[in-house]
């Protein structure tokens, strides 16, 4: 099977890029299911019940979040819904609202389970001890030799690259998120699970991380506050395709995916 991932949707621009190219993706590599984080589409910061009907409207099959998940409480009742694919970050407290994990049927039989954890390096949400979580969750699930996916949201390699490795062999896919910088390290690890480092961002790349550059760069450069709005220009719809072998779980290939923003043609124009 095929499993499409597109990186963390940012506002207006991100979801203007998936509208226009998401078909052309789905021409070209035929996923038989799409996951998308949708924790910045909300202008950037959070998600909100309409726009998590949106992405869902796309054919998005599951949607993951980070540390931007509670930015917009009115999506408790989504977390909290069994029947709704869309889940909270595992490794938050166990007080937290929300799903951890989410099963999405495979069309034509099976199942694949997501989940994602946060790191615990530069990140301002509190969480838990990743690797753990991991291994808490995996041994949860109800099947023997589950497909698995996992979403690190972190924001330091090393760890993404060390919990990756810790799974190598158990889960199909660890996919990084949250830096929304596309590294070039796509690889299936020795023990056959697909691993990035961070698939990038859905969003305007002529910016710093998505957000406007002078506002940016007058905070970096002189310590005072600017309002971090989105930014435009340079959309690009990124994210990756991992090939998977049912029978074992386990990752055959991984492909890193970029789709830029025509300017001649809707939305854009």
């Amino acid at each position: 099977m095929k499993l499409g991932f597109l990186g963390d949707v940012n506002g207006v621009p991100g979801r203007n890029v998936i509208l226009q190219r998401l078909a052309d993706f789905r021409t070209d590599h035929a996923p038989d299911l799409l996951v998308v984080n949708g924790e910045n589409i909300r202008s950037g910061s959070g998600i909100t019940p309409d726009l998590y009907a949106w992405l869902r409207k796309q054919g998005v099959d599951a949607v993951t979040l980070g540390d931007h998940v509670f930015r917009d409480q009115r999506i408790l009742p989504q977390l909290e819904d069994p029947d709704e694919p869309i889940s909270r970050p595992a490794n938050l407290s166990t007080s937290a609202s929300g799903k951890r994990l989410i099963r999405v049927p495979i069309p034509g039989g099976g199942s694949l389970w997501v989940f994602t954890v946060l790191g615990r390096i530069f990140v301002n949400l509190p969480a838990n001890d990743p690797f753990a979580c991991v291994d808490e969750l995996l041994d949860s699930i109800p099947e023997q030799n589950p497909l698995v996916m996992v979403e690190v949201h972190m924001e330091a390699t090393s760890e993404k690259i060390a919990l990756a490795h810790h799974l190598d062999g158990r889960v199909a896919a660890v996919l990084g998120t949250h830096t929304h910088v596309p590294t070039a390290d796509a690889r299936v690890l020795p023990g056959g699970t697909a691993f990035i480092t961070d698939v990038g961002m859905c969003g305007p790349y002529d910016s710093v991380i998505g957000r406007r550059k002078d506002a940016v760069l007058q905070h970096m450069r002189t310590g005072m506050h600017a309002p971090f709005d989105m930014a435009s220009g340079g959309e690009s719809m990124c994210g990756c395709v991992v090939t998977i072998r049912r029978q074992t779980g386990l990752a055959v290939s991984i492909e890193r995916i970029q789709y830029d923003a025509d300017y001649s043609k809707p939305p854009f124009k």
